[in-house]
């Protein structure tokens, strides 16, 4: 108990992620490896649906579903390794802010990427909470000199492990991955010096975010 509530965000977020993961796998009957026309039936991006149908929803549920055993494995145990990390370092807001705002942009440069594709996952926020803690430590690298070299070791096995799979499995979107990466990153590091720098970061990523997606169908001319 003390443990979830030392690292509540964390816990939480795994917990509902494995939570959709057994809807999912009541759902569609398969716990291994799920259709992807199932995936879409409960939630999951159809880049199509949407940008053209305008069901922008399906983007925050598809943060938390997974297509099979192994993808939501992989993604619930990297979230807890590096969530609590996060959790020391970071507020609650920002936490969260970073972690849904990382998963949003993923999808979205995912959909530019494959606008046919059918699109699920956390990795791209979970990415970008990996690159929240990476930029919080390259702020903070002089004096956090000894928890930085440690902390960056870890982090960096776990990224070159998942970046690893992703690019053993054609399935796996590195654009999600290397969008909430890269985000994090950036967002981290300014978390990092002012609160104020941080929230003018954020908003100016949710105009980006608004103004982009009123772009994206402009690349399905000369799909349908």
């Amino acid at each position: 108990m003390q443990e979830f509530l030392r690292y509540k965000i964390t816990y939480t977020l795994s917990f509902v992620i494995v939570l959709f993961y057994l809807y999912s796998m009541i759902t569609t009957g398969n716990a291994i490896d799920m259709h992807s026309r199932d995936l879409v039936a409960i939630g999951g991006v159809y880049a199509p649906f949407v940008v053209l149908q305008n069901e922008w929803w399906r983007i925050l549920v598809s943060i938390f579903l997974h297509g099979g055993l192994t993808h939501v494995a992989l993604n619930t145990i990297s979230l807890i390794i590096v969530g609590r990390v996060v959790e020391e370092y970071f507020y609650t807001f920002n936490y969260l802010v970073i972690y849904f705002i990382s998963g949003v942009i993923g999808v979205l440069a995912s959909i530019y990427f494959h606008p046919l594709g059918v699109l699920i996952g956390a990795s791209g926020a979970i990415f970008g909470v990996f690159g929240a803690l990476v930029g919080f430590f390259i702020a903070n690298r002089r004096v956090m000199m000894h928890q930085f070299k440690a902390v960056m070791q870890n982090i960096g096995v776990i990224l070159l492990i998942n970046l690893g799979i992703g690019l053993a499995f054609p399935s796996v979107d590195m654009v999600a991955h290397i969008a909430g990466l890269i985000f994090g990153v950036v967002a981290g590091f300014l978390a990092s010096y002012s609160i104020k720098i941080f929230l003018g970061y954020i908003t100016l990523s949710i105009i980006g975010i608004v103004a982009f997606a009123k772009y994206l169908p402009n690349i399905y001319v000369g799909y349908f």
